[in-house]
């Protein structure tokens, strides 16, 4: 099957639909993407980009047509001339793609604008769109301090809804997704089905560790991206509750808007000897990180909506069959008490996600069970071959209806 996949982001930045592709491409697909120039998390487009280099690429086996765009640069200003500036350029290139495909994929992360390119190229080529929604618009934006009552809500809101209501169908990374899309974008539940994430298999993959630990020390490890929708905050305030633990370490692994303003948050409680940021590292690297690893932490920020989202790294987290501490609500709590893979406190509440670590520290016995019950969790609910199988089966169905 000849595959136009439609994502903001790709390789040399760090997403699944890397992964994603790759795979499709083993299994005898024709992938191409349409993409923009790599400049996440750091916001500067990455150098080897710049002047009109490598705007055509074959990678691993996957054809990719970049597009020029603004980089998203560090303020809302950057960030917005950042997702315009795609969805221009790429819904222009959407126009004039000479090939033919027999269906098209979007990978949705946030803007949800990255969506019209598709649904051009759809009214042009009468081929039908697949849309894998892993970030809910308008509520990604407005999680950020849009009120519900002002205009530019009202006028995303709107985009969103026709935006979402002219893909053919959509799959959604969260089951608490379908019940937004019906209720409050009137969405048709048929066209809504869960497709939960997986993770990249090197993630069960055991390593030497790079995290240096040291006989009986703790290693607590957030990894992803440092925004002001991760709350890693809430870690480091927590931190600061914990430092009578002198053998307790904070590890922070990635990059993003918030990271400056974390490290000043480190620096002014003096956790410097407590708090490690590592920046970003490749995704290949992060087997290392995770094995050094007591215990893997996930925090985000509290917001009804955003407590919808199930993160990517749940599943790289627990397909590394570690234990599981989180200071969140929703999805992700449910999922993790479900699986009794670790601890879980309300969303923000550093005091709460202090006194879990503590627990979790006192009762050694519960980390090996934690990280059984994971690992089982996850090869039952996200492996990789059901989802790939999922996908391919879900774009046969828009090929053979077109």
């Amino acid at each position: 099957m000849k595959i136009l996949v439609v994502s903001q982001y790709y390789y040399p930045e760090q997403f699944r639909i890397n992964d994603i592709c790759e795979t499709l491409v083993s299994l005898g697909n024709d992938v191409t993407v349409l993409t923009g120039l790599p400049n996440y998390p750091k916001g500067e487009i990455f150098p080897e980009y710049k002047n009109g280099q490598n705007r055509k690429q074959n990678i691993n086996g996957v054809e990719v047509i970049r597009v020029p765009l603004v980089g998203r640069g560090k303020g809302l200003k950057g960030l917005i001339m950042n997702y315009l500036s795609f969805m221009l350029t790429s819904s222009l290139k959407s126009l004039f793609l000479s090939k033919k495909f027999d269906a098209v994929f979007v990978y949705q992360l946030s803007p949800v604008t990255m969506v019209l390119p598709a649904i051009l190229y759809k009214w042009k080529s009468r081929r039908k769109v697949l849309l894998y929604c892993l970030d809910i618009w308008p509520e990604s934006i407005a999680s950020a301090g849009i009120k519900q009552s002002s205009i530019l809500y009202k006028v995303l809101l709107k985009i969103s809804k026709y935006l979402y209501k002219n893909v053919d169908q959509i799959s959604v990374t969260s089951s608490s997704f379908k019940n937004y899309f019906a209720d409050i974008l009137k969405i048709d539940a048929n066209n809504i089905k869960y497709l939960p994430q997986y993770a990249e298999k090197l993630y069960t993959q055991s390593s030497e560790g790079s995290l240096h630990r040291q006989q009986d020390s703790i290693n607590l490890l957030f990894a992803g991206n440092i925004g002001e929708m991760q709350s890693v905050e809430t870690i480091i305030l927590a931190a600061n509750e914990l430092k009578d633990i002198g053998n307790l370490r904070w590890h922070i692994v990635g990059d993003g808007s918030a990271k400056a303003t974390c490290e000043e948050l480190v620096k002014k409680l003096n956790l410097q000897n407590y708090v490690i940021f590592h920046g970003q590292q490749p995704v290949s690297k992060m087997p290392e990180y995770f094995t050094d690893a007591t215990a893997l932490l996930v925090t985000l920020k509290d917001n009804e909506y955003i407590s919808y989202t199930l993160p990517g790294k749940v599943q790289s987290y627990m397909a590394a069959g570690k234990p599981i501490i989180a200071s969140i609500n929703g999805e992700t709590r449910k999922v993790i008490e479900e699986s009794n893979c670790g601890l879980c406190c309300p969303a923000e509440d550093y005091i709460s996600l202090a006194k879990i670590v503590r627990k979790f520290i006192s009762d050694s016995n519960s980390h090996r069970v934690f990280s059984k019950n994971a690992l089982n969790y996850y090869n039952k609910h996200f492996s990789k071959n059901a989802f790939i199988n999922n996908l391919q089966e879900e774009l046969n169905k828009l090929k053979r209806d077109v």
